[in-house]
């Protein structure tokens, strides 16, 4: 039975990989998928993509690195993503992975001119997003976290908006009928955006009270491990 690859295209904060694991295993456990079923590909360790054809589904994950610094695996993992996509492989793109995606299949990554967002985030689903596959039933509004300094600045040809927050048009998005990326993070939970507020504030030599406000409105999202065991299901259907 084929597997699922999780790309890894980066790792979260060493201290908070050791106490919490790090992107793929929040990732594996959100999807309700065993990770004896499915093989992690660290490509920017230098790790070989499996062939399209060989596996059920692909979970791209979310990194430090920005996808404009144009990284060697992170170009040839573009090219392999754009492979998956025209073969129909169910595709999900997680932050640096959604914008990988689009990237890949003809659309601009950049800078968000918003400056970006950091914490938990209100996404109004588009009519769109309310009949999509992995987004319908939801409501027409979710919380989701987010951390991202890049955002998709124009999509590629073909590609649908089905959710958008005030500072990003472009946080939920339908590649095709079978990728979607997502600019936020539904493998995150309270502790972990938390985590992420605080390495932003302190990188940002913010205020204080910016931070204990931005903490304060940190929240759990029961939607992230919703739309992650919706594209779980999508995968094993087609296995």
């Amino acid at each position: 039975m084929r597997s699922l690859a999780i790309v890894k295209t980066g790792s979260t904060m060493p201290a908070l990989a050791q106490r919490r694991g790090d992107f793929e295993d929040w990732i594996l456990e959100g999807l309700g998928w065993r990770r004896s079923d499915a093989v992690v590909v660290d490509v920017v360790a230098g790790e070989r993509l499996p062939g399209p054809d060989s596996i059920a589904g692909i979970v791209v994950s979310g990194s430090h690195a920005m996808v404009t610094d144009r990284h060697g695996w992170s170009e040839a993992t573009g090219r392999w993503l754009r492979r998956a996509a025209g073969a129909g492989v169910p595709l999900l793109g997680i932050c640096y992975g959604h914008q990988l995606l689009a990237d890949a299949l003809g659309g601009r990554v950049g800078p968000s001119p918003s400056g970006g967002e950091v914490g938990t985030v209100r996404v109004t689903l588009t009519s769109e997003g309310t009949a999509d596959p992995l987004l319908g039933g939801l409501g027409t509004t979710i919380l989701v976290h987010a951390s991202h300094e890049q955002s998709v600045l124009a999509l590629p040809p073909g590609a649908r908006v089905l959710g958008r927050s005030d500072l990003e048009p472009h946080q939920a998005v339908a590649f095709g009928p079978r990728a979607w990326g997502v600019q936020f993070h539904p493998e995150f939970d309270e502790e972990v955006m938390g985590e992420y507020i605080r390495r932003h504030v302190a990188g940002r030599a913010m205020a204080r009270t910016d931070g204990d406000a931005l903490l304060a409105t940190c929240v759990e999202t029961p939607s992230g491990p919703v739309i992650l065991g919706r594209f779980a299901e999508i995968v094993a259907a087609g296995r």
